[in-house]
Protein backbone atom coordinates (compact mmCIF):
# COMPACT_ATOMS: atom_id res chain seq x y z
CA UNK A 1 0.00 0.00 0.00
CA UNK A 2 1.17 3.74 -1.07
CA UNK A 3 -0.06 6.56 0.84
CA UNK A 4 0.47 10.21 0.36
CA UNK A 5 0.10 12.30 4.12
CA UNK A 6 -0.07 16.17 4.61
CA UNK A 7 -0.19 17.72 7.24
CA UNK A 8 -0.63 21.71 7.91
CA UNK A 9 -2.65 21.30 11.42
CA UNK A 10 0.25 23.66 13.04
CA UNK A 11 3.61 25.92 11.93
CA UNK A 12 4.73 23.43 9.16
CA UNK A 13 3.49 22.41 5.67
CA UNK A 14 4.37 18.89 4.85
CA UNK A 15 3.77 16.07 2.59
CA UNK A 16 5.05 12.71 2.02
CA UNK A 17 4.55 9.26 0.40
CA UNK A 18 5.44 6.12 2.17
CA UNK A 19 4.73 2.26 1.16
CA UNK A 20 3.83 -0.78 3.72
CA UNK A 21 6.86 -2.39 2.85
CA UNK A 22 9.18 0.85 3.76
CA UNK A 23 10.47 2.27 6.72
CA UNK A 24 11.30 5.50 5.25
CA UNK A 25 9.13 7.74 2.94
CA UNK A 26 9.94 7.15 -0.68
CA UNK A 27 9.61 11.11 -0.83
CA UNK A 28 9.42 13.93 1.41
CA UNK A 29 9.31 17.26 1.50
CA UNK A 30 9.05 20.01 4.90
CA UNK A 31 8.90 23.91 5.03
CA UNK A 32 8.30 25.21 8.27
CA UNK A 33 5.81 28.84 7.83
CA UNK A 34 3.48 29.99 10.31
CA UNK A 35 1.12 31.06 7.46
CA UNK A 36 0.97 31.00 3.78
CA UNK A 37 -0.28 27.05 4.19
CA UNK A 38 -3.14 27.56 1.32
CA UNK A 39 -0.05 29.21 -1.07
CA UNK A 40 2.49 26.57 -0.25
CA UNK A 41 0.78 22.93 0.04
CA UNK A 42 -0.47 22.49 -3.55
CA UNK A 43 3.06 23.02 -5.42
CA UNK A 44 4.93 21.06 -2.29
CA UNK A 45 2.51 17.93 -2.65
CA UNK A 46 2.86 18.15 -6.50
CA UNK A 47 6.91 18.32 -6.01
CA UNK A 48 6.71 15.32 -3.45
CA UNK A 49 4.44 13.29 -6.25
CA UNK A 50 7.12 14.14 -8.86
CA UNK A 51 9.63 12.24 -7.07
CA UNK A 52 7.97 9.01 -7.04
CA UNK A 53 7.13 6.54 -9.91
CA UNK A 54 3.95 6.61 -11.03
CA UNK A 55 2.59 9.50 -9.56
CA UNK A 56 -0.55 10.22 -8.06
CA UNK A 57 -2.28 7.03 -10.16
CA UNK A 58 0.33 4.99 -7.77
CA UNK A 59 -1.64 6.27 -4.61
CA UNK A 60 -4.27 3.92 -2.42
CA UNK A 61 -4.63 6.13 0.39
CA UNK A 62 -4.01 9.65 1.84
CA UNK A 63 -3.72 10.54 5.54
CA UNK A 64 -4.15 14.18 6.73
CA UNK A 65 -3.64 15.79 10.09
CA UNK A 66 -6.97 16.82 11.63
CA UNK A 67 -6.39 18.64 14.62
CA UNK A 68 -6.18 19.96 17.10
CA UNK A 69 -4.35 22.89 15.34
CA UNK A 70 -4.73 26.23 13.39
CA UNK A 71 -8.59 26.23 12.01
CA UNK A 72 -6.94 27.67 8.66
CA UNK A 73 -3.80 25.26 8.42
CA UNK A 74 -6.67 22.53 8.99
CA UNK A 75 -9.22 23.43 6.37
CA UNK A 76 -5.84 23.92 4.22
CA UNK A 77 -4.79 19.99 5.03
CA UNK A 78 -8.32 18.73 4.78
CA UNK A 79 -9.78 19.82 1.49
CA UNK A 80 -6.47 19.24 -0.65
CA UNK A 81 -6.74 15.38 1.12
CA UNK A 82 -10.31 15.25 0.33
CA UNK A 83 -9.46 16.69 -3.38
CA UNK A 84 -6.60 14.11 -3.99
CA UNK A 85 -8.70 11.10 -2.26
CA UNK A 86 -11.70 12.18 -4.75
CA UNK A 87 -9.80 12.82 -7.65
CA UNK A 88 -7.82 9.55 -7.11
CA UNK A 89 -10.95 7.42 -6.16
CA UNK A 90 -9.12 6.28 -2.95
CA UNK A 91 -9.84 6.66 1.13
CA UNK A 92 -8.76 9.38 3.09
CA UNK A 93 -7.77 9.19 6.96
CA UNK A 94 -7.36 11.30 9.61
CA UNK A 95 -4.75 11.54 12.08
CA UNK A 96 -4.63 13.46 14.98
CA UNK A 97 -1.67 15.79 15.65
CA UNK A 98 -1.32 14.62 19.21
CA UNK A 99 -1.58 11.04 17.88
CA UNK A 100 1.62 11.95 15.68
CA UNK A 101 3.49 13.35 18.71
CA UNK A 102 2.86 10.20 20.67
CA UNK A 103 3.37 7.52 18.04
CA UNK A 104 7.53 8.15 17.96
CA UNK A 105 7.72 8.03 21.96
CA UNK A 106 5.37 4.90 21.77
CA UNK A 107 7.66 3.18 19.34
CA UNK A 108 10.86 4.08 21.53
CA UNK A 109 9.48 1.80 24.15
CA UNK A 110 12.21 0.49 25.76
CA UNK A 111 13.77 3.81 26.38
CA UNK A 112 9.86 5.28 28.14
CA UNK A 113 7.41 2.55 28.53
CA UNK A 114 10.44 -0.22 29.20
CA UNK A 115 11.12 1.92 32.05
CA UNK A 116 7.80 3.43 33.73
CA UNK A 117 7.74 6.52 31.93
CA UNK A 118 4.30 8.58 31.50
CA UNK A 119 4.12 9.62 26.74
CA UNK A 120 2.24 13.11 26.80
CA UNK A 121 1.57 15.24 23.55
CA UNK A 122 1.15 19.06 24.88
CA UNK A 123 0.31 22.06 22.08
CA UNK A 124 0.44 25.21 23.02
CA UNK A 125 -3.12 26.29 22.69
CA UNK A 126 -2.03 30.25 24.22
CA UNK A 127 -4.08 32.09 26.62
CA UNK A 128 -1.99 29.59 29.21
CA UNK A 129 -4.02 26.71 27.70
CA UNK A 130 -2.70 23.43 25.93
CA UNK A 131 -3.85 20.81 23.70
CA UNK A 132 -2.94 17.94 25.78
CA UNK A 133 -3.17 14.07 25.38
CA UNK A 134 -1.27 11.22 27.50
CA UNK A 135 -0.64 7.71 27.59
CA UNK A 136 -0.45 5.41 30.68
CA UNK A 137 2.52 2.80 31.31
CA UNK A 138 0.83 0.29 28.94
CA UNK A 139 -0.30 2.28 26.66
CA UNK A 140 -3.37 2.65 26.90
CA UNK A 141 -5.26 6.56 27.00
CA UNK A 142 -4.50 7.88 30.49
CA UNK A 143 -6.23 11.41 29.34
CA UNK A 144 -7.92 11.57 26.28
CA UNK A 145 -7.37 14.46 23.90
CA UNK A 146 -8.64 17.62 25.90
CA UNK A 147 -7.97 21.56 26.08
CA UNK A 148 -6.89 22.39 29.44
CA UNK A 149 -5.25 25.26 31.30
CA UNK A 150 -1.11 24.51 31.67
CA UNK A 151 -1.24 23.84 35.54
CA UNK A 152 -3.58 21.05 34.96
CA UNK A 153 -1.61 19.26 32.59
CA UNK A 154 1.03 19.87 35.07
CA UNK A 155 -1.09 17.60 37.39
CA UNK A 156 -2.21 14.96 35.55
CA UNK A 157 1.59 13.91 34.45
CA UNK A 158 1.34 13.04 38.69
CA UNK A 159 4.82 12.56 40.19
CA UNK A 160 6.30 9.35 37.96
CA UNK A 161 8.65 10.18 35.10
CA UNK A 162 7.41 11.47 31.63
CA UNK A 163 8.06 11.60 28.44
CA UNK A 164 6.49 14.95 26.08
CA UNK A 165 6.42 15.90 22.81
CA UNK A 166 5.04 18.80 21.06
CA UNK A 167 5.72 22.73 21.04
CA UNK A 168 4.17 23.16 24.94
CA UNK A 169 6.55 20.19 25.63
CA UNK A 170 8.96 22.65 27.21
CA UNK A 171 7.24 24.55 29.52
CA UNK A 172 5.14 21.47 30.97
CA UNK A 173 8.55 19.93 31.51
CA UNK A 174 10.02 23.39 33.10
CA UNK A 175 6.95 23.39 35.70
CA UNK A 176 6.90 19.52 35.89
CA UNK A 177 10.70 19.63 37.39
CA UNK A 178 9.84 23.04 39.18
CA UNK A 179 7.83 20.98 41.11
CA UNK A 180 10.80 18.12 41.66
CA UNK A 181 8.93 15.84 38.90
CA UNK A 182 10.99 13.80 36.36
CA UNK A 183 9.96 15.33 32.69
CA UNK A 184 12.12 15.13 30.17
CA UNK A 185 11.70 16.30 26.08
CA UNK A 186 13.48 14.23 23.71
CA UNK A 187 15.49 15.85 21.23
CA UNK A 188 13.14 16.60 17.65
CA UNK A 189 10.12 15.99 18.94
CA UNK A 190 8.82 19.50 19.22
CA UNK A 191 6.70 19.16 15.96
CA UNK A 192 4.71 16.31 14.52
CA UNK A 193 6.82 14.44 11.61
CA UNK A 194 5.24 13.67 8.61
CA UNK A 195 6.23 10.36 8.03
CA UNK A 196 4.64 9.10 11.50
CA UNK A 197 1.35 10.71 9.98
CA UNK A 198 2.08 8.53 6.82
CA UNK A 199 3.09 5.29 9.53
CA UNK A 200 -0.27 6.00 11.42
CA UNK A 201 -2.80 6.48 8.14
CA UNK A 202 -1.27 3.21 6.85
CA UNK A 203 -2.97 1.02 9.46
CA UNK A 204 -5.88 3.69 10.28
CA UNK A 205 -9.47 2.28 9.52
CA UNK A 206 -11.04 4.25 7.12
CA UNK A 207 -14.81 3.05 8.70
CA UNK A 208 -12.92 4.57 12.19
CA UNK A 209 -10.55 7.43 11.36
CA UNK A 210 -12.99 10.14 9.80
CA UNK A 211 -10.97 12.94 7.75
CA UNK A 212 -12.84 15.56 9.84
CA UNK A 213 -11.08 18.56 11.59
CA UNK A 214 -10.91 17.57 15.83
CA UNK A 215 -11.54 21.48 17.13
CA UNK A 216 -11.13 21.16 20.82
CA UNK A 217 -12.37 25.05 21.17
CA UNK A 218 -14.08 27.41 19.30
CA UNK A 219 -12.39 30.10 17.21
CA UNK A 220 -10.60 33.03 18.28
CA UNK A 221 -12.11 35.59 16.28
CA UNK A 222 -15.85 36.12 17.33
CA UNK A 223 -18.05 38.33 15.54
CA UNK A 224 -18.54 41.43 16.70
CA UNK A 225 -22.11 41.58 16.91
CA UNK A 226 -21.81 45.20 19.26
CA UNK A 227 -20.17 46.82 16.29
CA UNK A 228 -22.85 45.76 13.87
CA UNK A 229 -25.78 48.32 12.51
CA UNK A 230 -29.02 46.92 13.01
CA UNK A 231 -31.02 46.03 10.30
CA UNK A 232 -34.21 47.86 9.18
Amino acid sequence: MRILAIDTALERCAACIMADDSPEPLAEETMDLARGHAEALLPLVERVIARVEGGFESLDRVAVTVGPGSYTGLRVGLSAARAVGLACGIPVVGVTTLSALLAPLLAAEDDFLGQGYLLAAAIDARHGHVYFQALSQDGGIAVPPTLLPLHDAVRLLGHGPAALAGSAAPALAAAATALGNHAVVPEGHVAPDVAWVASLGLVADPAQALARPLYLRGPDAQPQDHARLARR
